[in-house]
């Protein structure tokens, strides 16, 4: 790679990891072409990017940024893998992989300036995603509202059954 290719690399993954609230690492040793190609497709589904760096071009792009600190983990056969809103995403991703070999290890992650280790990175899986998130909060929205107005309906509902109930047991005589 001569060094204008290297320096269009460098720009590409800066302006990529520019704005990205988490970066997952990898180390991807022992991973078959079946597995690779069964992982990139579970990052494609879930808008995950995914790539395997040369670790100098990685160092070389967050030099100077606010995720320097994560160069420590670039290290060996390293990959990135990255989601442009969803800390959450690349992790659950993996932690999924995971489960069924193992021949992908997690090095660690940046979230949010801070670096993260492999349990770390399983705990970040297991949180609920963004969306998971918005149904929690807006069924809480909802809640309070809807209970106000089935309370109000309750009166009338309940004396509405007391006044068919009686008219039951009238008609019954």
């Amino acid at each position: 790679m001569n060094r204008a290719d290297k320096s269009e690399v460098i720009e590409r993954l800066r302006a990529q990891l520019a704005g990205v609230p988490a970066v997952i690492v990898a180390d991807f040793k022992g991973l078959n072409v079946g597995l690779a190609t069964r992982l990139r497709a579970e990052f494609r589904k879930a808008d995950v990017h995914y790539e395997v760096v040369k670790n100098t071009l990685v160092r070389a792009a967050v030099a100077g940024t606010s995720k320097e600190s994560m160069g420590s983990l670039i290290r060996g056969n390293s990959a990135i893998a990255f989601h442009q809103d969803d800390p959450t995403a690349p992790a659950k991703v993996l932690y999924d992989f995971l489960k069924g070999t193992d021949k992908l290890t997690v090095r660690g992650a940046w979230l949010d300036g801070q670096l993260l280790d492999d349990k770390a990175v399983t705990a970040l899986a297991k949180l609920p995603g963004r969306d998971e998130l918005r149904g929690k909060l807006l069924s809480v929205f909802l809640g309070v509202p809807t209970k106000f107005v089935r309370t109000l309906i309750a009166g009338p509902q309940t004396f509405l059954q007391v006044l068919q109930a009686r008219a039951q047991q009238l008609e019954g005589e």
